[in-house]
């Protein structure tokens, strides 16, 4: 597994990324927005941020003074290829209940 998926994986790992992460698949939002829908501080809001970044589960762009944060799909698509591979252990696992169901 490359160090990116890794870090893709150590981001996702926390339920506050996540739901940051579903914060911006509907838009982009400063530090302070974000950090205005959850009970801690901007700081650790501002870690979360920037593990998320460090998995290129989102990207950062200054406007002025303002950082703005935004879901990077291409992280997400590293992610899912990775466990795609697994896909065919569920695909073996679920034909051999059919052929079960089929032979009853």
């Amino acid at each position: 597994m490359s160090a990116q998926v890794q870090n893709s994986f150590r981001a996702l790992a926390d339920p506050t990324r996540r739901d940051i992460l579903m914060l911006l698949s509907r838009q982009e939002m400063t530090i302070g927005e974000i950090a205005a829908e959850f009970p801690i501080t901007r700081a650790a809001v501002k870690k979360h941020l920037n593990m998320l970044e460090e998995g290129q589960l989102i990207s950062v762009h200054p406007s002025g003074r303002e950082r703005i944060n935004r879901l990077q799909p291409q992280g997400l698509k590293n992610v899912t290829e990775w466990m795609s591979y697994f896909d065919q252990f569920w695909d073996d696992k679920l034909s051999a209940l059919q052929d079960v169901f089929n032979n009853q």
